[in-house]
């Protein structure tokens, strides 16, 4: 049987309303067991040659291969150069089958400011600094067949920090800005959006979806039934994040339906004003609600006496929630459908050597519509079993994988950052490990142009699989590369 939280049953006693929050709350038990790194059902990691340029970039279990793709710096198809800093991906449209199976994928790049990627859609033109300072983020558009690469075409510039986002149901992409700066002084626009890319360059306009909220976003997810998106916030400074959804005025599920508004909500916690689930432990069992969000558009503001923060301002949305009792994560990340439920990240789940909240190792928390719960399915206290998890994705059977933002992992295989399997369990397991290490010699053989360092600490991103489950995509943010790895997957 869970047991209550203790201390919120004693402090509640005293009437039947705090008796029922905390039966909202419960603790898998007074010492809840750890995630802990386990063998991978794949075996050992071993060090595979890509198979475009040959130079050993990631190790991989026996049986896997991969090839490399539109690395930062390659041409796209409009001649420009490919931009820097891959991040969220996503498959978005599937053609054909067997060898003629022909894949859509759009791909983030988390810039700030830099030279503009020149796409057909562009949202802010406005360069205060001269056009080598403009909105440098955006996405770009990938095709694959069989086993080989196609093409790589710029569809969404003038945009800041874009991050991560998720494929809707209807066949395109949402692109999330992880920033919430204002260039309307320098006759720029807002920034802090979601932008939704289309299969098409017709399809993708490069309007804000502004009743998604300007807040710091992470990622999305959507429900095919219901059409509702449930939204994830990274305020990596304030370690104050909302868990938002929102439900779309227009439910056909076309492209640009989002356009036409909605209404905005965060997550509550039944009972229990200001909940702060920054220092989940595995089993953690929450029933929630959600409030409205009355203004999405609000700026920034500073945070009121009752948040415990360091930052200078939160988003509006998130002041707004606040306002309304909503609950608190540290940095949320990736968010992806698992059946019925959702899955997302808190990055920064857990504590320090210091003790304070929100600046651990991460957790998984899985979201359950039907019976309003979130619950901890993840939780890693240490480096080694998970390294500040950031983007998730789930195979077509089923299985949970994970990419790793953090410093790199020291272990057998040497430093690095890993993608992670999660057991039925709850516990970790190494599928792969990044080891881009580029000498002068390799980099000039190759014909790249990125600068010849030791990337094996850079962040993986952008994990994504097929519709039939037989190709992971995925991207190494820096110096930026995108792989498409295949094998024996149980």
């Amino acid at each position: 049987m869970r047991t209550l939280d203790r201390r919120r049953f004693i402090l509640g006693s005293g009437s039947v309303a705090a008796v029922l929050a905390a039966a909202a709350t419960r603790r898998a038990s007074a010492s809840p067991r750890a995630s802990a790194l386990v063998p991978g059902p794949y075996g050992p990691l071993a060090p595979v040659a890509d198979l475009e340029t040959g130079l050993p970039l990631i190790l991989l279990p026996k049986g896997f291969e991969y090839r490399s793709y539109s690395w930062s710096g390659d041409a796209l198809s409009n001649g420009q150069l490919v931009p820097d800093a891959h991040d969220g991906m996503g498959v978005i449209h599937a053609a054909g089958r067997g060898p003629r199976l022909e894949l859509t994928l759009v791909r983030n790049h988390e810039r700030a400011f830099s030279s503009p990627i020149a796409a057909p859609a562009c949202y802010d033109t406005k360069a205060p600094l001269g056009q080598a300072f403009a909105p440098g983020g955006g996405t770009t558009t990938l095709r694959f067949r069989g086993r080989r690469w196609i093409s790589a075409a710029a569809s969404l510039g003038g945009t800041i920090y874009n991050c991560a986002g998720g494929v809707t149901p209807w066949g395109s992409w949402l692109s999330c800005e992880e920033t919430v700066v204002d260039l309307s002084a320098y006759g720029g626009r807002k920034h802090g959006y979601v932008f939704e890319v289309g299969r098409s360059p017709q399809q993708t306009t490069g309007r804000p979806i502004v009743a998604m909220g300007r807040m710091l976003h992470e990622a999305v997810a959507i429900d095919p039934g219901t059409r509702i998106a449930y939204l994830t916030e990274d305020d990596d400074k304030a370690r104050n994040s909302g868990f938002y959804r929102f439900l779309p005025k227009d439910g056909s599920g076309r492209p640009g339906s989002y356009e036409a508004g909605g209404r905005l909500q965060a997550a509550r916690v039944q009972g229990i004003a200001h909940a702060d689930l920054r220092q989940p432990a595995m089993g953690d069992l929450h029933r929630i609600e959600w409030v409205d969000i009355e203004d999405p558009d609000r700026d920034p503001g500073p945070p009121p006496a009752d948040l415990s923060s360091s930052a200078m301002r939160q988003s509006g949305p998130f002041l707004q929630a606040w306002a309304r009792g909503a609950l608190r994560l540290a940095r949320g990340e990736g968010i992806c459908r698992q059946d019925a439920r959702f899955l997302f990240v808190d990055t920064a789940a857990g504590t320090d050597a210091e003790g304070r909240p929100g600046r651990g190792q991460g957790a998984v928390w899985e979201y359950d519509p039907g019976a309003e719960t979130l619950r901890a399915i993840f939780v890693s206290g240490s480096q080694q079993v998970a390294d500040n998890i950031d983007n998730i994705t789930v195979h077509p059977r089923g299985g949970i994988l994970l990419c790793e933002d953090g410093d790199g992992v020291l272990d057998e295989y040497g430093i690095g950052t890993r993608l992670l399997g999660l057991t039925a369990g709850g516990d970790s397991w190494v599928f792969a490990k990044n080891s881009v290490q580029l000498s002068l010699d390799q980099v000039i053989g190759a014909g790249k142009r990125v600068f010849p360092m030791d990337y094996r600490a850079e962040e993986f991103a952008g994990a994504c699989f097929d519709p039939a489950g037989e190709v992971l995509f995925v991207n190494i943010q820096r110096p930026g590369i995108t792989l498409a790895i295949w094998g024996p997957w149980r």
